[in-house]
């Protein structure tokens, strides 16, 4: 299709048609024009509005940012990538800073010139950072002055990329060159269908994977999770620990609140504690967090003030039932459980607080379509487990992959790589990453669920559960990696305990053969536990 972009980069090498996933608009309110830029309606229309004066973003320590502030910083911004770095349509711009205010008025503005944002994890190291820029072929780098070492070290030998710190003082920062550009900038009327966004996937499976966005896409889940199941007001103060790097953060913190016309609270540290004196201190309504976090906050709550919290968002990895029946108990908050994914963009199952239920990921979002299908592709009937797979506004592009694509997506439906199960209300039901079913003595056992009947013990704090090959029976067993709360119920007492423990919840046969006993699991830098190196280092023993 005909658009603004200069630079036809990411737009060649899409996936070929065949690969495409089907696409649904049949949702009233999901129907855009052929030429759209997402900026318009993220913070242009709240000045069409008259919001202008309204906050926008706050930050700790700092003043808040009106819609006025960030149009203006947005505008400023976009006269430098185009003017002094120049970025035309199309252009890639790697993005890297914790989550601040600048950082998020440098993806909107990347946006606004047409370009194609490609936001990074503060935590990342050299070697990560040189694969995402190989395989963007970026050309521009906009950077927090603190994280600049290890982004030099992955830009060695490579001169074509131009790399401008902010966050800083010096005459070459940006702020300084913004302080010499105009306020007014006009905004490249991008195609509907160029690419907006280049996200990277969190590595729970090894080498991160390139997903594409459209312009498009970015609304439409705003037109669909956002409106809803958060169904956000104006008056909201939204807040969460996910990067805005990482999708799932950058719906929270970004796309959400500016589409409502409300406000983000942007969190550079936003661990269990740091969350729950952020709601005391400044009133938010609205946290998106991990699971993890919702455990450890139970056991903080009572120092602060959390009246002001609404709507609690939980994703990136299944909710255990006793961590939503806790915080039930103590906030008389449900929280909301979703499953959404870099390739999809963002959550789309997943309920609005009055149809949560404990234990179920929720509902289909409204405008995306969901079924259990088979290995065949098949769909099975409601209480069989099976193949997740999904179809929406919304779909998997990678980037010059198609090996991966095909396994992603296949006769037009996504498969994130989930296997659920749906009951006659429609209700879904999480069982287990299809690589984290455990087949053991001719059973198929979640290892999800094992990690549930574990973390109801008091004495748990975070459990992994995965299989271990077990040659000599040509099978596996189930083994399970385990924190304590404390290093002195690390023995083989408590071991034999947790599994009697296990053995009254579940069946037995799915109670874990062996329990290891671990200071920390690993994790992605989004906080998700990485099975494959449990896996790994079971297979090894």
């Amino acid at each position: 299709m005909s658009g603004a972009h200069v630079d036809r980069f990411a737009e060649e090498h899409l996936p070929a048609p065949a690969l495409m996933p089907d696409l649904r608009f049949d949702l009233a309110g999901l129907h855009y024009p052929a030429r759209m830029n997402a900026v318009t309606y993220l913070v242009d229309r709240q000045l069409e509005k008259r919001r202008g004066s309204r906050r926008a973003i706050v930050a700790p320590g700092g003043s808040d940012w009106t819609y006025d502030d960030l149009h203006r910083a947005i505008n400023r911004i976009a006269h430098v990538l185009v003017a002094d770095l120049g970025v035309v349509p199309g252009t890639r711009v790697l993005l890297r800073a914790p989550n601040t205010p600048l950082l998020a008025a440098c993806w909107l503005a990347v946006l606004k010139t047409g370009g194609v944002a490609v936001a990074t994890m503060p935590l990342y190291r050299a070697g990560e950072l040189r694969h995402i820029i190989e395989k963007a072929r970026v050309s521009v780098a906009l950077c927090d002055a603190r994280l600049r070492e290890e982004l030099d070290a992955a830009c060695a030998g490579n001169p074509s990329i131009r790399v401008v710190n902010f966050a800083s003082e010096a005459p070459d920062a940006l702020e300084a060159m913004m302080d010499r550009a105009a306020d007014h900038f006009d905004v490249v009327e991008t195609g509907a269908e160029e690419v907006a966004c280049i996200a990277f996937t969190s590595g729970t499976t090894g080498l991160p994977k390139a997903a594409m966005h459209f312009h498009r896409d970015l609304i439409a889940t705003c037109d669909t999770y956002g409106k809803h199941v958060l169904q956000a007001r104006p008056d909201d103060l939204f807040t969460g620990s996910p990067p805005l790097a990482f999708t799932y953060g950058l719906g929270a913190t970004l796309l959400f609140p500016l589409y409502a016309g409300a406000a983000t609270l942007l969190l550079e540290k936003a661990g269990p504690e740091e969350l729950l004196r952020a709601i005391d201190e400044f009133g938010v309504t609205t946290m998106f967090t991990a699971p993890i976090a919702y455990r450890a906050m139970c056991g903080l709550l009572d120092r602060y003030d959390v009246s002001t919290l609404q709507t609690c968002v939980s994703a990136g990895w299944t909710l255990a039932k006793p961590v939503f029946d806790e915080w039930l108990a103590r906030t008389k908050l449900r929280i909301l459980d979703g499953i959404g994914s870099t390739e999809m963009l963002h959550i789309f199952i997943g309920s609005p607080r009055e149809e949560t239920r404990a234990g179920s990921t929720g509902r289909v979002v409204p405008g995306y379509l969901a079924e259990i299908h088979d290995d065949a592709g098949v769909a099975l009937p409601a209480g069989e487990a099976g193949r997740l797979a999904v179809k929406g506004p919304t779909g998997c592009k990678y980037l010059d992959d198609d090996e991966r694509q095909q396994a992603y997506v296949q006769h037009g439906w996504n498969y994130p790589g989930d296997a659920y199960r749906v009951d006659a209300e429609g209700y879904y039901y999480y069982v287990a990453r299809i690589d984290d079913l455990i087949v053991s003595a001719g059973y198929n056992i979640s290892g999800p669920e094992v990690e549930q009947a574990l973390l109801a013990h008091q004495e748990v704090r975070e459990a992994a559960v995965v299989a271990k090959p077990d040659p000599a029976h040509g099978t596996h067993i189930v083994k399970a990696y385990v924190v304590m709360a404390a290093a002195e119920l690390r023995n083989d007492a408590k071991a034999d305990e947790l599994r009697e423990h296990c053995k009254t919840l579940i069946a037995p046969f799915k109670a874990p053969r062996e329990i290891e006993f671990v200071d920390e699991l690993p994790r992605t830098q989004t906080g998700k536990v990485q099975r494959f190196k449990l896996r790994q280092r079971a297979a090894a023993e």
